[in-house]
């Protein structure tokens, strides 16, 4: 078991510096939440809605991903500027990344829906603790350093197009795209952690029945660079208004339950189940997710329905 932990967490550590593969996790409630792949969301509703998440992937496996994310968006006076936050944190083996980046949407009424188009800009920090690996090569020069950091600066840009019963986007989140033959962090004289470009396209729409039940189908489409494109299908029912029940197919990685309880207004709670179906679901029990929402201002309170985006 100590010899599969440490040529997990070495491939890991691999794929922070040296490789170009998938690196960000995809939470999966990002269908309630575009603010997590699209910075053209932020201002998307008619209030200030909040979302905490946190998510531990492939449990059983030491040193596997755990992420906490928290963002925050709204619509500024004029119902036209919308602006958003987003702070997230993944641990990945001795690899902590840290994102903080600000949104800036601007809303435009085109027929029965509106069309935003946004840009977001921040830094990402990535600290990592070589001391804590087991090496065999003490010539290896990445193990000069006991730990080292890289703050990489990054900007992204999205649109976003939504009507009460229908949503499209498409987004390229995080524009540059760093790697170790490259100057670009801000700190220097230590080796650059990786990071690569990465796009979004996805879209929705709910259809009502006659009972009290309506079905929320969406897809999301996304890529990175040197890497296969990915695809999630999703089907979420709301029954009553109140509770939503999913699954999805992300491709060749996991099948997924997700649930959602409207407990009041303005508080909402989820929860999402991933079952592994790749190579990894020998190694781990699935991964799991939590989520908390909460919106703000009064305007929510006179909502007839919940927003299903």
């Amino acid at each position: 078991m100590k010899n599969k932990f440490i040529i997990f967490i070495v491939l890991l550590f691999g794929i922070c510096i040296n490789v170009q593969s998938q690196q960000s996790p995809l939470l999966s409630h990002y269908m309630f939440n575009g603010l997590l792949i699209n910075p053209a969301y932020a201002g998307s509703k008619d209030y200030t809605s909040s979302t905490l998440m946190y998510r531990k992937q492939w449990t059983g496996i030491e040193g596997a991903p755990i992420t906490y994310s928290g963002t925050i968006h709204g619509l500024i006076k004029n119902k036209k500027l919308g602006l958003g936050l987003s702070i997230q944190q993944d641990l990945i083996g001795i690899t902590k990344e840290t994102d903080i980046y600000s949104m800036l949407a601007y809303h435009l009424l085109i027929g029965a829906g509106k069309l935003s188009v946004g840009i977001q800009a921040g830094v990402s920090n990535f600290n990592s603790e070589v001391v804590k690996l087991t090496y065999w090569d003490p010539n290896d020069k990445v193990f000069d350093y006991n730990t080292f950091n890289s703050l990489l600066p990054n900007a992204g840009l999205g649109v976003y197009y939504y009507q009460p019963k229908f949503y499209a986007g498409l987004s390229a989140p995080f524009l540059l795209s760093y790697d170790k033959s490259q100057v670009g962090s801000l700190v220097t004289g230590t080796p650059l952690h990786h990071q690569v470009r990465r796009y979004f396209a996805t879209a929705g729409a709910v259809f009502e029945t006659e009972k009290a039940l309506k079905f929320k189908p969406s897809f999301l489409i996304r890529y990175e660079e040197n890497t296969p494109i990915q695809y999630d299908l999703n089907l979420n029912v709301l029954i009553n208004d109140i509770f939503w029940i999913g699954a999805s197919y992300r491709s060749q990685q996991a099948v997924i339950l997700l649930f959602e309880y409207q407990l009041s207004k303005k508080l909402r709670l989820g929860y999402s189940y991933d079952y592994s179906i790749g190579e990894l679901s020998n190694y781990n029990s699935g991964s799991h997710e939590i989520m908390l929402g909460y919106d703000f201002g009064f305007s929510v309170l006179k909502m007839k329905s919940p927003r299903y985006f």
